[in-house]
């Protein structure tokens, strides 16, 4: 099974086809105001023509009302919702009756305790993005460039597909797989400069270092 890799956050053209390019899997849009990198509904669409099927669009939200989604339902027309705020299991089944798009639902991890969200909500979304829990302090729920303890995800019996995020870099990433067993990785505070601003070089050391350590798994397995 192939590694999905998801560049979240992308915000210029340039950067877009950067990630494409590079050959990311999964291109993310943030639509939450108090973000850095939170996109105008203009700037969805635009971005959003650009990647021509080239990657799954991804769109970020965090405890969206229907009529926040009806309008990136039109501008962006995304492939799969990401849902980063508190939205209860009715609330991913309401979603995705209503708008026919799969939906992965982060959950923050800082102990053991916070994985007991999960058969609730894996007996509706199609995807789990396991994500570090934010200081109680923090605007917004991710993209905050901090880990967790991904041995929290060891030996874990989750029959949905699971991906992992929160500070994750071309250094760490190879070590964050091995470890969760993660079929995907998402960064986006990984690959910045400066806060919203992404790094085209960095995008790419970012996927090359992922990809590298499923070609090496590939290659251990037909030895």
């Amino acid at each position: 099974m192939s590694l999905l890799v998801k560049i979240c956050g992308l915000s210029t053209r340039e950067t877009l086809q950067t990630a494409l390019d590079a050959g990311a899997d999964m291109v993310g849009f943030v639509f939450f105001p108090p973000s850095p990198r939170h996109l105008s509904l203009e700037l969805g669409r635009d971005l959003g023509r650009q990647v021509k099927q080239r990657a799954l669009k991804v769109a970020l939200t965090v405890d969206a009302d229907d009529a926040t989604l009806d309008n990136i339902m039109d501008a962006l027309s995304p492939d799969i919702f990401q849902l980063h705020g508190k939205e209860s299991v009715a609330r991913l089944r309401d979603i995705k009756q209503k708008y026919g798009r799969p939906v992965m639902k982060a959950v923050p991890v800082a102990i053991a305790a916070d994985l007991a969200v999960l058969p609730g909500y894996a007996a509706v979304a199609d995807r789990i993005l396991f994500d570090a829990r934010a200081p109680k302090d923090a605007t917004r729920p991710g993209g905050l460039g901090a880990p967790f303890d991904w041995h929290l995800l060891e030996n874990l019996d989750l029959k949905l597909p699971y991906m992992v995020s929160g500070g994750l870099h071309a250094d760490n990433v190879a070590e964050a797989l091995r470890v969760t067993g993660a079929g995907g990785v998402d960064v986006s505070s990984g690959v910045e400069s400066a806060p919203g601003v992404k790094d085209p070089e960095m995008i790419k050391a970012f996927i090359r270092a992922a990809r590298a350590t499923q070609d090496a798994s590939q290659e251990l397995s037909v030895r």
